[in-house]
């Protein structure tokens, strides 16, 4: 009787012993990759938010961070996601129109006044829904990050769209940039985020749009002479993952991923409106580029030029979410 007691005992003991084992198992890895430097406001929010799981889920889940395109370009990081090589990634939301043709809204130019409009649309109903535009890919929105208003660099000064016939320009891979340039009588070039400085300083091409942070952390202020300050258009990203990694998750522990990344997401958006602000005057105190401002008659006449390309792409887009996006002006 005795022994049948502990062969019991022992059972249950080691029964109580397996079901403990993953809880000395390795740390689920996350593999955030990304396309930009370190001190950008992406890449900024990625650490923080490595850091914030990290400290909170320390043993449980782990992140490691990918910056300047180490792993993977934005071109091939989603398509990497599903499958499995890497489980988060920031792309910029042109880089979705595989996915989805809804996210061309935020390439569209001159549809946002500022980045307060921006944030507006995007805590909207509507804005939110449009996280969930990729869910049947297999893909879910996280959330937006800023990164901020796009400028024009070129080789030549750009103050009318005149200026701009003729000249190539780097642009992202999104047919509704490509329609922008084309509008201005300019050549668009698709080419990856890494290539673009070599592109500038060979002269392969003439000119680039992007944020202040961007042309400043990746030193296109070197190879160009001129900046137009423009805000025609918006450089935001969506923080992504794989359906099959997030819902693979347990309940609390995704829970506390949400939300570190709700708070890495406002510090990388605090981070881009202070940046855009100092990257710009570092950019003016090089003396390396001359920045252009538009006079308000000069300006109306690149919106004049380029508003056209709402009207092509309001099929895919869909009118009442251009119409909810541009009501997001004050």
């Amino acid at each position: 009787m005795f022994r049948k007691v502990c062969l019991s005992f022992a059972a249950v003991a080691l029964s109580a012993a397996l079901m403990a084992a993953p809880a000395f198992s390795k740390p689920v890895i996350i593999k955030f990759s990304h396309v930009v430097a370190e001190n950008t406001p992406k890449g900024q929010m990625a650490n923080k938010f490595r850091d914030l799981v990290n400290e909170r889920l320390k043993g449980k889940v782990e992140v490691e961070v990918y910056p300047n395109s180490q792993l993977f370009g934005d071109n091939k990081v989603l398509e990497a996601m599903l499958l499995g090589d890497v489980q988060m990634a920031a792309p910029a939301l042109s880089k979705f129109s595989r996915y989805t043709k809804k996210l061309q809204l935020f390439d569209l130019p001159f549809l946002f006044k500022d980045i307060a409009s921006v944030d507006r649309f995007q805590q909207s109903d509507a804005g939110k829904g449009l996280l969930n535009s990729i869910s049947k890919k297999g893909l879910i929105g996280l959330g937006y990050l800023h990164n901020g208003l796009k400028q024009l660099s070129s080789s030549k000064p750009l103050r009318v769209p005149a200026d701009a016939k003729g000249l190539k320009f780097r642009i992202m891979s999104s047919d509704v940039l490509a329609a922008q340039f084309k509008a201005v009588k300019a050549t668009p070039l698709k080419k990856p985020f890494s290539e673009v400085f070599t592109l500038l300083q060979t002269k392969a091409i003439d000119g680039q749009e992007n944020t202040w942070s961007n042309i400043y952390s990746k030193k296109f202020f070197e190879v160009q002479p001129y900046i137009t300050e423009s805000n025609h258009g918006l450089l935001d990203y969506m923080v992504v993952t794989s359906a099959e990694f997030w819902q693979g998750l347990p309940e609390d522990v995704r829970a506390e991923v949400k939300k570190a990344m709700e708070e890495a997401i406002a510090f990388g958006n605090k981070v881009a409106l202070e940046k855009s602000l100092d990257d710009k005057q570092k950019i003016i105190d090089s003396k390396r580029s001359e920045i252009i401002t538009l006079t308000p008659e000069q300006r109306a006449q690149w919106v004049e030029v380029m508003k056209p390309v709402w009207k092509e792409f309001e099929a895919q887009v869909g009118k009442d979410m251009i119409d909810a996006a541009y009501g997001s002006n004050k």
